[in-house]
């Protein structure tokens, strides 16, 4: 602090009008302190002159021709508004552990320990890619017949949301040809694929089939939840990774942070987040034999429980009405409603 730096004993003894010997300013090597009973004019942030041990800042006292005068409040110890050099940790302890995210005051560890470089993992290249004929560009003229491209621009958004940097995009129609040499083409550049549609049952779901064809394992097909059931995830023999999210834009975004996002996480290296949970602000009545994601609207009670109420859209395709919600709790199958109370995994969007 800006003050001046003396040697506590002196106060001890009783001392309370102080010389000023010298000043100390920041960046420049130690100064001495000659004289046990007077002080250094000391800056924030400069070294502790040899002989003091304690910063007595400038508004404890009265400065007047060369003297400091302590006032009443005016206090004084060792170590008083002094950094101790290693105090912020213990000797062998790490400063940052593989896994851990840089964010602003893990930048400024790294920078504070007089690294330039450091090895960080690699940031996944990732293609996001829309399949349909029915999709239309925003800006373009619109058909009745036909709907925004609106899927792709949500995840791309959610993705850089969420630090990924290295994200294109992609629109294809439903022609076999075509998915078979786009597809193969995004397989040889990017890390990780992630469609959206195209991995139904219906007869111009294609996708799983032309993935196959080109090499792509199948790991998993369908999950026992709503929405976004029908969901596909594969690989191919170099660990090139494809999620196949379905095309409803509500279940795809919740598939995409549920799933991707913290599988993109820990292919690079993070440590698993904390879970963060909620608790439900209302009771909801729903029997479902299955995973439930509810979108949800989150606040804080008077007990600073972190509360969810329920802001359920109007069907799977109801972007709209995700504006109101701050992200979705996951509820397990059940055969009796969950009452007020229950906790359950927050996801925020």
């Amino acid at each position: 602090m800006d003050g001046i730096a003396i040697d506590s004993a002196a106060y001890a003894r009783g001392v309370r009008r102080f010389r000023i010997e010298a000043t100390q300013a920041a960046g420049v090597p130690a100064v001495r302190l000659a004289d046990p009973d007077a002080a250094v004019e000391v800056m924030t942030g400069a070294v502790v002159p040899h002989g003091t041990d304690c910063v007595i800042p400038l508004e404890e006292y009265d400065l007047a021709g060369g003297l400091v005068s302590l006032k009443d409040r005016a206090s004084a110890a060792a170590y008083r508004n002094v950094q101790r050099r290693g105090e912020d940790s213990e000797s062998g302890v790490p400063m940052l552990t593989a896994g851990t995210r840089l964010r602003a005051p893990e930048i400024a560890v790294v920078a504070s320990a007089g690294l330039a470089l450091v090895r960080v993992s690699r940031q996944p290249r990732i293609m996001v890619i829309s399949t349909g004929d029915e999709l239309i560009e925003p800006g373009r003229p619109i058909e009745e017949h036909q709907v925004r491209r609106s899927n792709a621009y949500a995840v791309v958004a959610a993705l850089r949301g969420h630090g990924f940097e290295n994200v294109g995009d992609d629109h294809l129609l439903d022609d076999e040809a075509l998915l078979g040499e786009r597809l193969g083409l995004h397989l040889a550049s990017a890390d990780v694929l992630i469609l959206s549609g195209g991995v139904s049952k219906g007869k111009f779901d294609l996708v799983p089939k032309v993935l196959k064809d080109l090499g792509v394992r199948e790991v998993f097909y369908q999950v026992a939840q709503r929405p976004g059931m029908p969901m596909w995830f594969g690989a191919t023999p170099d660990g090139r990774c494809v999620f196949g999210l379905p095309g409803n834009p509500v279940s795809t975004l919740i598939c995409l942070l549920r799933y991707v996002v913290p599988a993109l996480s820990r292919a690079m290296g993070a440590a698993p987040a904390p879970a963060e949970r909620a608790a439900l602000a209302e009771p909801v009545t729903i029997r479902r034999p299955f995973t439930y994601f509810m979108p949800v609207a989150v606040h804080t009670d008077e007990c600073a429980r972190v509360c969810a109420r329920p802001r359920a859209p109007n069907g799977p395709g109801d972007f709209l009405a995700l504006t109101d919600a701050d992200g979705f709790i996951e509820l397990p199958p059940n055969t009796e409603p969950f009452p007020e109370g229950f906790s359950a995994a927050l996801y925020r969007w």
